[in-house]
Parts: C-alpha cells; structure tokens; sequence
C-alpha cells in the first residue's frame, strides 16, 4: 500500500475510535510494525493525530464510534478493475424473482450496477447498495434496523434484527478482510455479530475477494471454509490458494478483469 494511502486509512481508523493501536493498523493496511510507527511518526509532527504509547489517536475524535478497517472511500479505489469484473461474475448468479443477501463492502457494492434489469428481493445491511437499489432499479429492497456507520456505509445492530431473522435467501454474497486456511476473517466484532446473523439465513454463501485477500489477516473469524459455497475471485489467485479452496470443496470462480470494459455507473 502506498504511503498516501496508508495515511488516509491511518487517519480515518483514529477518527473512528478512542485510540488505535500498532498493532490494529498492521492489520488494516499490510504494514510492518515500523512503517506504522513511522507514518504515526509523521502524521504526528503534521497535527493530523496524535502519537500515544502503542499506537494512535484523533486530534478531535467524534462523538459515535466508529468500526475498525479501512473506510468505504479508501476501499473503492484498490483494485477497482478485479472488483467490477467479480461482482459482475456474482450478479450473473441472480434469477429472477430469487431472496438474495448482500453484505456491505466496496466489492459487494460493484454488483448493484449489474442487477438494475433484474427482479429480485434483496436484504442488504450496506446503505449505499441499499440508496443506488431503490433509486435506479425495480428490485425489492428491505434493510435491517440499526445505527449507519458512515466511514464503512454499513448499517448495524449490537441487538441482532427481527427483520433479517426473518429473511430466507438462495445466496448470501459477501465480502471480506482476508480469507485463509481458518476460513473468512473480518477486522471488528461488531461485523462479525451482524454477519454470523446473516449467513445462518441463506442457504448458499458466496465471497467475493479479489486475490490480494488470500493475503489478508485479522485476529477475528467469521466462519469455516465448510460453510462457504463458492469464492469468487480474479486470475491473480496463487496456486496454493486454488489448492486451499479446493481441498476444502469450495467452488472457485476466476473473473476475468480484462474482460470488464463497462465504465461505472454513477450513483443517481
């Protein structure tokens, strides 16, 4: 990751809680311990932050908190190529008519733009898929109750949802903050408590992750490699990430981001 945009993560990750730490931002960004100490270094000397024993923290912080990872505005533009032509390989898996689930997240946002001819019902928990849905398409929307985090546009319950309860899918597309031999990892409790909901009510789950994620880490699991279906990801997935999934009889599905010549659509 580029020393620009480290920063822009680094801030937007103080801004969203009282401190955060090394080791936190090591996880968010890739980094080593020392890049980190270093950006915080710099960033501290600029007035953007302030350095505190073990990590970081915001010159104004905000009143609500925030959730941990790296805001829906930086993740929108890293590998944006790859994440269109996945998220057009998981919308061409929607029929007509079917209960589908759409987890918020930069690569799970890029199918909206694929399903504004289709007919589905669609629970989604990211306010932005949500907004662009009900705007520019005919497809039934229903959200879930909670608070909007604006930095990653996700909406979020700490007490669960009667309406996502409720809710049977066919597929549950998600996204995620790596995905490994243990299975999907996400960076913040609070998404793994409101994910874990959703996955129990879709029968088939389907990730979405550009191959950089096979490389991504976080302490916090959200489920097995049994409970996914089917990974759906772009052609620079390694060889012994191919083998993971296969050995664990996950279905792998390689988009062809050279393929994908569409410009984006602009949200209304």
């Amino acid at each position: 990751m580029h020393e620009t945009e480290r920063h822009r993560v680094i801030l937007a990750a103080a801004q969203s809680r009282p401190v955060v730490t090394v080791a936190e931002l090591c996880d968010v960004t890739s980094s080593s311990e020392a890049t980190i100490r270093r950006d915080i270094a710099a960033l501290h000397v600029q007035g953007k932050l302030r350095r505190v024993r073990g990590g970081a923290e915001a010159i104004n912080p905000p009143e609500q908190g925030g959730l941990m990872g790296r805001p829906f505005s930086v993740n929108e533009t890293i590998n944006i190529a790859q994440k269109r032509a996945i998220a057009r390989a998981a919308a061409e898996m929607c029929n007509d008519g079917e209960p589908i689930i759409i987890n918020g997240g930069t690569t799970t946002y890029q199918m909206v733009h694929h399903l504004l001819g289709k007919r589905l019902s669609v629970f989604t928990n990211s306010f932005a898929i949500a907004e662009f849905l009900i705007h520019n398409s005919r497809n039934s929307v229903v959200i879930p109750g909670g608070t909007i985090y604006r930095e990653q546009n996700v909406i979020l319950s700490p007490f669960g949802g009667v309406v996502a309860s409720h809710f049977y899918a066919k597929r549950m597309f998600i996204g995620c903050q790596g995905i490994g031999a243990h299975g999907l990892m996400e960076a913040d409790p609070m998404v793994v408590q409101s994910e874990l909901a959703l996955i129990g009510q879709a029968d088939e789950l389907v990730v979405l992750a550009d191959s950089s994620k096979f490389s991504g880490r976080s302490s916090l699991i959200l489920c097995g490699l049994d409970r996914i279906a089917a990974v759906i990801t772009d052609s620079g997935i390694r060889d012994e990430d191919r083998q993971m999934l296969e050995n664990a009889g996950v279905r792998l599905i390689v988009a062809d981001a050279a393929a994908q010549a569409e410009p984006e659509t602009k949200t209304a």
